[in-house]
Formats: C-alpha cells, structure tokens, sequence
C-alpha cells in the first residue's frame, strides 16, 4: 500500500505503513522532547519506539523525589503517560489527526530510590474513538514499580 504522510505540530513526519500503525521519522533533535516538551524537562529518553512497543526511560534525580529520597509518584504517572500517548500515536487509525489521555490507572507495587526508570507501553485495544494502553514502570533492575492502564481519545479533525 501506498504510504499516506501526515505532518504533527512539531517538525515530525508521520507515515502510515499500515492502516493503523505509523512510523515517527525524527526531523531534528531527540525524538520525545520534540513530540512532548515535559519529557525534555524531566529528562525522559526514548529508548524504543514502534507501534507494538514503545520504552521510554529516564534517571532518578534527588529534584524529582519525595520524603526519603524516593521518586514522587507523579514523575512516574508522568514517565507512564508519555510512553502510553506515543504508543497510542503510532496505533492510530486512518483519519486520526492525534490522541489525548481521559483515563488513567497507576497502581504502585515498589519505589525508585536511585538509577533509571524505564516505562514500557504496549496496546490493549486498538479502536475508532479510544485506544487502551497498558504500561509497565521497572527500575534499572528490572523490578516492576508500577502497573498503568490508561485510556487515550483518538482525535479528529474538525
């Protein structure tokens, strides 16, 4: 099939290569600070990007924690939410101009008190109106710290 092009607000092309997947192509810069500029400010590194997979990652720093030194619960949901909003960008369907979160479940099983953190989305449900993602966070070792299941809208055009 024929690849369809479109072009996100940033400087990113996004090329159908099948009815609902898409490629990023990166224009300039890192990839997810370009898509998402919260993910520049809290350091956050895309580490694999495709429609079956996304994993974005980043470094525990003392700024970003809580009491104990532990990393604040919300830079978690932040890191989740970022990996889950790409994944379900690159599932859209024909006709989608974007996605944005509605619902979003973290459940906390452990803590980051040091190294990275990575978070890896995959799709539960792909459809017209909504996309469900769900999203494993694991500290460097591998351990699992939090489960996130959360709900994208597909955007349209007007």
């Amino acid at each position: 099939m024929p690849a369809k092009r479109w072009r996100s607000p940033s400087s990113f092309a996004l090329t159908a290569v099948a009815p609902h997947t898409r490629v990023v192509k990166e224009a300039a810069g890192d990839l997810i600070g370009g898509l998402m500029p919260l993910a520049t400010t809290l350091g956050i590194r895309s580490d694999t990007y495709t429609a079956e997979r996304v994993v974005l990652s980043m470094a525990w720093k003392p700024s970003l924690c809580t009491a104990g030194g532990l990393l604040h619960g919300g830079v978690m949901m932040a890191l989740a939410d970022s990996a889950g909003a790409a994944c379900a960008l690159l599932n859209l369907p024909d006709g989608a101009s974007g996605t944005t979160t509605i619902e979003s479940k973290t459940n906390f099983v452990g803590s980051v008190k040091a190294g990275r953190v990575a978070a890896t989305a995959t799709i539960l449900h792909r459809g017209g109106t909504t996309i469900v993602v769900e999203t494993a966070v694991r500290d460097e070792s591998g351990k699992l710290v939090a489960k996130v299941t959360q709900t994208q809208l597909v955007l349209r055009a007007r």
